[in-house]
């Protein structure tokens, strides 16, 4: 009867918390700000500590024979961040009242985890940005607002920390707060909150401390209950990537995934991208059976009136609410590897449900999160964060991630090992225009080889037009030269333009004209008297241009290169 009896209890508690919002929030700070202790006191003095979890805690203090219980254990669950005393990795924990649910990442403060406080910050509704109240606002303070704010937080709490050993001193919180406040205003932060709590002493961390009656506002946990987030996902906007295609048998046809943002309503005209057709929404089908709408985050399966072709990575968005699409964009990059970002390297970006081969056509600029400077940069390290303009195989459907942080995100990807590179935040499309003539580096950017003069001797139209056929195929801008009335000027021009010439029928005088001025590693001679569509004569000509370092290599009858 007992049993029975907790699971009507558990039944209805679960029933009473299915629909209590979640509140995601991360901490961020200096080394030894405080943050893992905020945390262990949000949880112990909240009531959300297991019994085992407080039982390792006490062990662990004992062993490091510390006076009072060590409540910083309860998020530095690495061995090396307790023997360095220092958070390392992102931990989240979870607990919940009566008002709210919540997750926390707790990220490192360590200049060298920059990528690690980008991952735990990525999805939050809220950032806590300690500062110790000895030290004041430090460079990493400044670094660490401004990535929350680059990460599209909409709302900051400034934790002035350790006010217990200052004597809770009201200038000094105030001093904080301006000078804060001054550099917020460039961040173009819209929701501040400033604070004054000892995480050690427990002050107006959940209960209001009689040490500070000069603060009036509320403790650190009624804010996190009150806070409003109903707005911080974009609810105008419809837009519904398509993850997965449901077809059990030949009279449904569904479309699964995540609303990213905005309601989708049944009987919604919407429209199919990138096709561009028009339909209706017939159905908002889940496990529990159908609905009325959907709205964001929500993960519905979606079925339309008309047979439209559609797969995985298209999108469902509203008839005449569209979002950007295009094949190049401007991004801010966190680069999270350790070998650097560099232009023109192959990566797999990823954005929404689909991904596509792209590449990174230049660095605009790299960020100095201290000073929010701009420097110049060939190349992104480990842990920096710049400016980019990539240029993907296919067009992206996305928004500004200002405006839209589900499909203005993506992520680059090694496409050999699959290791996640950089994590970007779209800025819009790339508009910027380079100044000046175009340059040998940039048409090589662009199409991708380098130009090569192919002399082709004892050999017609018809063998020119067939190694032109292969190389255009195999991904070469190429061209045959016939009839020209300046051989040389015309050669000439098309190496200049970045193409592959193919010369053929140019005598030995000729061809001394043309090698002047030209490299001699990019002038290749064909001869072959007898020529047939042999495979491996071709895909020689290819490994010869792909080498990089042509020279004068000559294709004779049966031997090959």
């Amino acid at each position: 009867m007992a049993t029975a009896e907790l699971s009507v209890q558990a039944a209805d508690w679960l029933r009473s918390t299915a629909h209590t919002e979640l509140l995601r929030f991360t901490t961020a700070g200096s080394v030894d700000d405080g943050k893992s202790t905020l945390i262990g006191r949000l949880l112990y003095d909240s009531k959300g500590v297991y019994e085992d979890q407080l039982a390792s805690v006490r062990k662990a203090t004992r062993n490091q024979s510390t006076n009072g219980l060590d409540l910083s254990l309860l998020t530095d669950g690495l061995r090396a961040e307790r023997e360095q005393g220092i958070t390392i990795d992102v931990a989240y924990r979870y607990f919940a009242t009566p008002r709210r649910k919540f997750i926390i990442a707790d990220t490192p403060g360590h200049e060298q985890y920059t990528r690690n406080m980008a991952t735990g910050a990525s999805t939050a509704n809220l950032a806590i940005i300690l500062i110790d109240a000895r030290y004041g606002v430090l460079p990493q303070s400044r670094r660490h607002a401004y990535i929350a704010t680059l990460l599209g937080i909409p709302h900051l709490v400034v934790a002035v920390n350790k006010m217990d050993l200052v004597d809770y001193s009201e200038p000094v919180f105030h001093a904080i707060r301006e000078e804060f406040t001054a550099f917020a205003h460039q961040l173009k932060a819209r929701d501040v909150l400033f604070l004054p709590i000892s995480a050690l002493k427990g002050d107006n961390v959940v209960e209001p401390s009689s040490r500070t009656p000069w603060y009036s506002g509320p403790p650190l946990l009624e804010h996190l209950e009150t806070v409003p987030i109903a707005q911080d996902h974009n609810l105008t906007d419809l837009r519904f990537p398509v993850q997965y295609v449901i077809r059990p048998d030949l009279d449904f046809r569904g479309f699964a995934g995540q609303v990213a943002s905005g309601v989708i309503h049944r009987g919604d005209t919407v429209t199919v991208l990138p096709s561009g057709r028009t339909s209706r929404v017939k159905s908002i089908v889940t496990w529990d059976g159908e609905l009325e709408e959907a709205f964001a985050p929500m993960s519905v399966t979606v079925c339309l009136e008309d047979e439209i072709d559609i797969s995985r990575g298209d999108m469902i968005v509203r008839a005449g609410n569209l979002p950007h699409s295009g094949r190049r964009l401007e991004a801010t990059v966190v680069w999270m590897s350790e070998k650097p970002l560099e232009p023109h390297r192959p990566y797999l970006l990823k954005q929404t449900t689909q991904a596509v081969h792209a590449r990174v056509r230049d660095i605009r600029h790299r960020v100095d999160i201290n000073t929010l400077g701009h420097q110049r940069a060939s190349q992104l390290q480990l842990n920096e964060i710049g400016v980019v303009s990539l240029e993907a195989q296919r067009p992206l459907f996305f928004d500004a991630y200002q405006k839209n942080r589900a499909t203005g995100s993506l992520i680059l990807i090694d496409p050999i090992t699959n290791e996640t590179l950089g994590a970007g935040m779209i800025i819009g499309l790339d508009t910027y225009h380079h100044a000046g003539p175009v340059t040998p580096a940039e048409r090589l950017a662009r199409i991708g080889h380098r130009p090569y003069v192919l002399r082709l001797v004892n050999a017609d139209l018809e063998t020119a037009q067939t190694i032109e056929r292969h190389l255009f195929d195999q991904g070469y801008l190429v061209h045959v030269i016939q009839e020209a009335e300046n051989l040389a000027q015309s050669v000439q021009t098309v190496f200049a333009a970045g193409l592959v010439s193919l010369l053929f029928g140019a005598s030995a005088e000729e061809a001394g004209v043309l090698k002047a001025g030209l490299p001699a590693d990019q002038i290749v001679t064909l001869d072959r008297s007898e020529f047939e569509d042999d495979p491996a004569l071709l895909q020689a000509i290819v490994s010869t241009l792909a080498s990089g370092n042509a020279g004068n290599v000559k294709l004779t009858d049966g031997a090959g290169i």
